[in-house]
């Protein structure tokens, strides 16, 4: 199995796991935080999606998704168009408002095609190409490409685990 091979299958799994988190979930599910300072669904695949484009987009030197394909003004959220989360405060992640789980899935799945389709065409060499002087030891394509992979499933067990507890309710 080739490399490309294997990151393509880590992010379906990502994508998989998006769409079982959110799928016949409430645009009120979608919203819930398990306290006040808690991430709720919507934030959580929201921001891993926004990374993942964020990302995936500088390493290939593209225009994200967001901007492209007018992600930013179908979600028309109350903070910098560019924002990703990162850093977000209790008050940011509360008004990430979505008025349906389509939204999120056709902007996750938007992403994910774009992602699958960049890495399949990579190979071996292709991975070690600096995408990120800005660390030492500067960032290779691989490595930021398992980073992303690492940080969405990180992000969507919690939403995961955000739903298996409205469900228990």
């Amino acid at each position: 199995m080739k490399s490309a091979d294997l990151l393509a299958d880590a992010f379906t799994r990502v994508q998989e796991s998006v769409h079982s988190a959110v799928e016949g979930l409430s645009a009120d599910d979608l919203h819930v935080r398990l306290d006040e300072g808690a991430n709720s669904i919507a934030w959580l695949v929201w921001h891993l999606t926004r990374i993942q484009d964020d990302h995936v987009s500088d390493a290939f030197d593209v225009e994200q998704v967001w901007f492209c394909q007018d992600w930013a003004a179908r979600f028309d959220l109350p903070f910098e168009k560019g924002a990703t989360g990162y850093g977000h405060s209790s008050e940011q992640v509360a008004s990430v408002q979505v008025g349906s789980p389509e939204l999120l899935l056709g902007y996750h799945d938007a992403v994910h095609e774009r992602s699958v389709d960049f890495v399949r065409g990579l190979n071996a060499r292709s991975l070690e190409r600096v995408v990120d002087e800005a660390w030492s030891p500067p960032v290779t394509l691989g490595v930021r490409l398992i980073s992303v992979i690492a940080d969405d499933l990180q992000h969507v067990g919690q939403a995961a685990f955000v739903r298996g507890s409205l469900e228990r309710r």
